[in-house]
C-alpha cells in the first residue's frame, strides 16, 4: 500500500514509529508537511499539491494534525477525502473531537459520563455559571488549549470569579468543569483503534499538579481498566467518528468520566507504558480498511 501521513516533523517520536511499522510491514509511506500542502479545489478533478509536485496515488492518509493548525489541517484532509483518499481519522471527526464544548456537548447528547460543565458568554452569569458546577474548587477551560496549557484549577469563589472574569475580557472563549477531587491528579489514557481499547495508562501528575500530561512532568504506568471505562472509552470515540483516539478518563464518584477525546494521540507515552506496538496496529487497521472511497462524509463534512 502508498501511505501518505500528515506531520510538520517527521522526527517526532509518533511520526518515526508510523513510518517504521509500516517499513516493517512492506508499505511505501512518505511523511508530508501539512502546511506545505496547498489545494486545487475544483470540481471534477480534486487534487492536493506538495512542493511543486501533485500528490496521487495514496491507498490512505494518517493525520497527525497538532491544534495550532486545526483550520488547515483538517482542509487538507478534506481536500484528500474528496479525491476518494481513505483517512485514519476523517475531517469532520478532527473538528469535532478539537472543538472541546461541542465535543462534550455531542457526548453528554449520548448518555456518556462527564464533569458537570458550564459555559457562559456574559461576566453578569458567572456568579450562577460556578454554582452550576457546584461551586469551588472548579476547572476553567479554553475552549482550543491542548496537553494543559489553558486549563487552571481555581480553589475558591473569589479565584473562579477572577480567572472566568479575566478570560472572558480577552474574550477568550472558555468552558467551567467541576473539579473531580477523588480522581488525585490522576487520568486514564485509553488508547483506542478500530474500535477497541488496544491499550491503556494510568497518568499521574507531578507533586502539586492537578493535570496530568506527560508533557508537563506526569508519570504513566501500564493500567486494568473495568468493563465500564472500556466500553466508556469506546463509546466517546464512536460519537466523535474517530478510528484512532486517545480518550481521557477520570475516575469519579460516579464512575468514570470523558475529559477529552484526542484525535492525534502520541504514541510515546502509551507505548513505552504498555510495552505494545501501538504503531503497528494503526497500520494494521489501514490495511483492513483502507479503500477508495470509504468515508462517511466523503469530504461534505
Amino acid at each position: 500500500m502508498k501511505l501518505c501521513v500528515l506531520s510538520r516533523n517527521p522526527r517526532l517520536y509518533s511520526t518515526r514509529r508510523l513510518v517504521e511499522a509500516a517499513k516493517a510491514r512492506g508499505h511505501d509511506i512518505r511523511v508530508v508537511n501539512t502546511l506545505r500542502c496547498y489545494n486545487n479545489v475544483t470540481s471534477h478533478r480534486p487534487s492536493v499539491h506538495y512542493r511543486g509536485e501533485v500528490l496521487e496515488g495514496f491507498d490512505a492518509v494518517i493525520p497527525r494534525i497538532g491544534a495550532s493548525v486545526t483550520f488547515y489541517g483538517t482542509a487538507v484532509v478534506r481536500q484528500f477525502e474528496m479525491m476518494g483518499v481513505f483517512p485514519v481519522n476523517e475531517s469532520v471527526a478532527i473538528s469535532r473531537s478539537r472543538d472541546k464544548l461541542r465535543a462534550t456537548q455531542l457526548l453528554a447528547r449520548r448518555g456518556i459520563g462527564l464533569p458537570v460543565t458550564g459555559f457562559a458568554y456574559s461576566p453578569d452569569d458567572v456568579n450562577d455559571l460556578i454554582k452550576m458546577v457546584g461551586g469551588p474548587p472548579l476547572v476553567v477551560k479554553l475552549l482550543e488549549g491542548t496537553q494543559g496549557v489553558g486549563v487552571v484549577l481555581a480553589e475558591t469563589y473569589k479565584a473562579a470569579e477572577s480567572v472566568i472574569q479575566a478570560f472572558m475580557g480577552l474574550e477568550a472563549e472558555i468552558m467551567v468543569q467541576e473539579f473531580i477531587r477523588e480522581a488525585k491528579g490522576a487520568d486514564i489514557r485509553c488508547f483506542v483503534v478500530g474500535g477497541k481499547v488496544v491499550a491503556a495508562m494510568k497518568r499521574q501528575g507531578a507533586e502539586g499538579e492537578f493535570r496530568s500530561n506527560l508533557h508537563r512532568g506526569g508519570s504513566a504506568q501500564l493500567i486494568r481498566i473495568t468493563p465500564e471505562e472500556r466500553s466508556t472509552a469506546v463509546r466517546a470515540a464512536k460519537v466523535m467518528g474517530l478510528n484512532v483516539a486517545g480518550v481521557d478518563l477520570l475516575r469519579s464518584n460516579h464512575g468514570p468520566v470523558v475529559m477529552e477525546v484526542n484525535s492525534s494521540p502520541g504514541l510515546q507515552g502509551i507505548e513505552k507504558a504498555s510495552g505494545k506496538d501501538i504503531a503497528g496496529q494503526i497500520i494494521q487497521f489501514v490495511e483492513k480498511n483502507a479503500k477508495e472511497g470509504k468515508t462517511k462524509t466523503r469530504g461534505k463534512g
